[in-house]
């Protein structure tokens, strides 16, 4: 298993968005949120939507996933949040030490 991972979720603001983040730098659940713009088009209530989002991406440690994906639900605005985790399998060594680093306590 990986030892480091991203998470994205999706919210409907810039400034929901950077919310999501800090409230995640700030708990030591992720050490570096990125904020990208995008455009999403999905199916909700039976109904294509096409609406402008934010995705938030978040690096963090394995071993603080759990507690990342239960804290974003807990703080998210949506229904049914977009969390999906991507297990990262290689990288930069010091920057994956750093992650792990800011993801302690």
């Amino acid at each position: 298993m990986a030892e480091h991972a991203i998470v994205v979720t999706t919210t409907d603001s810039e400034d929901r968005a950077r919310e999501l983040a800090s409230s995640v730098i700030n708990a030591k659940l992720g050490a570096c949120a990125q904020i990208v713009p995008i455009t999403s088009v999905y199916r909700w209530e039976g109904k294509v939507e096409t609406d402008p989002e934010w995705r938030v991406e978040i690096k963090t440690a394995a071993d603080r996933v759990a507690d990342l994906t239960d804290h974003l639900k807990k703080i998210h605005t949506y229904d049914v949040p977009e969390i999906v985790v991507t297990p990262i399998q290689g990288g930069s060594a010091e920057y994956l030490s750093w992650v792990v680093d800011e993801t302690r306590g």
